[in-house]
């Protein structure tokens, strides 16, 4: 707004002192202050309100003067409350440095000519900042974008001060402007994500407000253009897939102007959301090709010709072929009226990247095909090291799990379920259609655990202990009690420990004189207990086949 409407606005009680040909300036903010030297608050086109308190003499007049014009502030208003007329001193000065000075009757307070200002600032802000947008939103549907979605999170910082991210569904900062000093916490980024999540499933109405440690925040749903939200037939179609914009501040007493431009916004990145999905299609073809070959069985060297052809379109600029996992991922809702397999592609896009990492052009390098219910991801890996003793490249099952498990959760709500298998590294396409069995057998794996959001890696298939879940409860129980209820009614009537002493054999690798040491036991006594436990049972603890029944049964008991 220009200095000139203030002086119109009969309100405010301002009576101009000096500097009628500068009436033109622009205001950007106010500022109320009493220090000598407030620089250190200004950063130029303020209107500073002072009320003298800084003034002890006519000699504070020009240094006070000086440093407001140093600091390109648009003008100053001095209130007469304290000392009736303002000094000449400071009219004089403010003359000499050509600063427009008003006078502020002492019936207004510092407070409304605040209100009136910021509200009038914000407004021709807000309207700018509309235009920019609109400008925006037309330069992308017709071409290229322009700088992706941090373009209009920073016009959102620098115009009105919000500080803004955007987030996928589970958490990962896909934008954020240069105003929000850098992207968020992760366990920050999880509540927000699982509070949008939760809200969706929930039918709610953006924009959803959530306070997350001291900070309140308002979350906007990001929809594709011309989608509304009952566009889908069921909300679990896309809850786990769009992304949201997350807003510091609370948008709960925005006027509808502010509304309707943050929805504009929303619309803008659906716009650039949009353009990475159709770029998608290609990525998408080409895994579901790969997979078909791998899963009818065709010559190594087929495949590896397809993955040539893919490895360029997933790995601009490399050159050279990658190693590559495989990821099988299966959403399955309660009732079955929602196809899970497109919901679990979508979300493989979304989460299989780093989940530290930011940007959405991440998960331009992962093609995603499903077929019926099950989601089949390839991840190339452009170097993998050879390094034995380093940590295993790739994609984790336990740090994808800790990444996305909460918010995931949220969506999934009481009636989904998501469960995913990661296989090892591959180095050729003779281990591709290995390497989809491991991530099948690992996600059946993950299946059987509780939980609406399970994953398991190729590392976990190792042990045979996590096949046990696969085995029928009535199975189990008739096999347990079978080889442990004599043992268990024995140390009840005798507290003979024939149980524990049991585990610590086994344990042990059947070593007498380590387990007798274990347990603070003679040898003798040691060979006692194990006589015991095979007269009660009718089993030989000297052959391997007893001794591993035993150990299933203990575990599984």
């Amino acid at each position: 707004m220009r200095l000139r409407a203030l002086l119109d606005t009969d309100a405010l009680g301002l009576r101009l002192l000096g500097g009628e040909d500068e009436l033109d300036r622009t205001v950007r903010g106010v500022m109320t202050t009493d220090l000598k030297d407030p620089s250190r608050y200004l950063s130029g086109g303020e209107l500073v309100l002072t009320g003298l308190a800084w003034r002890h003499d006519a000699e504070d007049s020009e240094p006070f003067v000086r440093i407001l014009v140093s600091t390109g502030v648009a003008a100053l208003a001095a209130g007469e409350a304290e000392l009736g007329d303002i000094p000449d001193d400071l009219v004089v000065a403010c003359a000499r440095h050509r600063l427009p000075l008003f006078a502020v009757n002492e019936s207004v307070a510092f407070a409304t000519i605040t209100e009136h200002v910021v509200r009038q600032v914000s407004g021709e802000r807000a309207g700018d900042l509309a235009a920019v947008v609109e400008r925006h939103r037309r330069m992308m549907t017709s071409g290229p974008a322009g700088g992706g979605p941090d373009v209009v999170l920073d016009l959102l910082g620098t115009d009105l001060d919000l500080r803004a991210w955007v987030l996928s569904p589970a958490g990962r900062p896909i934008a954020g402007s240069k105003l929000a000093g850098g992207a968020l916490p992760a366990g920050t980024r999880a509540e927000l994500a699982a509070a949008h999540l939760t809200a969706v499933r929930s039918g709610r109405r953006g924009p959803h407000r959530v306070t997350v440690g001291p900070a309140m925040y308002s979350l906007f749903p990001v929809r594709s253009p011309g989608r509304a939200p009952g566009a889908f037939r069921d909300v679990r179609e896309t809850v786990l897939s769009d992304w949201v914009l997350a807003v510091e501040a609370d948008a709960g007493d925005w006027p509808e102007e502010r509304l309707d431009l943050l929805q504009g916004v929303t619309q803008l990145i659906a716009v650039e959301r949009d353009r990475r999905d159709a770029a998608r299609t290609v990525r998408r073809r080409l895994a579901h090709e790969v997979l078909e070959l791998v899963q009818a069985g065709a010559a190594p060297a087929e495949i590896a010709a397809r993955l040539r052809v893919a490895a360029p379109v997933l790995l601009p600029g490399l050159g050279a072929a990658p190693h590559w996992q495989v990821v099988v991922a299966r959403v399955e809702w309660d009732g079955g009226e929602v196809e899970g397999g497109p919901v679990a592609q979508a979300l493989l896009e979304e989460i299989l990247v780093d989940p530290l990492s930011p940007g959405p052009e991440l998960s331009d390098r992962i093609a995603v095909a499903h077929t019926g219910a099950e989601a089949v991801a390839l991840v190339p890996l452009p170097a993998v090291s050879t390094d034995e003793d380093g940590p295993e490249p790739g994609l984790h099952a336990d740090t994808l799990l800790t990444a996305v498990r909460e918010p995931l959760s949220a969506g999934l709500n009481d009636d989904g379920r998501l469960t995913i298998g990661v296989s090892a590294a591959v180095h050729s396409a003779e281990g591709l259609r290995g390497a989809l069995e491991e991530a099948r057998h690992a996600r059946r794996v993950a299946a059987a655990r509780p939980g609406r959001v399970c994953a398991a890696g190729h590392q976990e298939l190792a042990s045979h202990v996590l096949l046990l879940p696969f085995v029928p409860d009535d199975v189990r129980r008739a096999f347990t009690a079978r080889l442990l209820d004599p043992l268990r009614e024995y140390d009840g009537r005798h507290r003979a420990e024939l149980i524990p002493t049991l585990e610590a054999f086994l344990d042990c690798d059947g070593s007498w004189t380590r387990c007798a040491a274990r347990l603070h036991l003679h040898v003798n006594t040691l060979r006692y207990r194990v006589g015991r436990i095979e007269q009660l049972t009718s089993r030989d603890l000297s052959r391997l086949e007893d001794k591993l029944d035993f150990f299933l049964a203990l575990r599984m008991s």
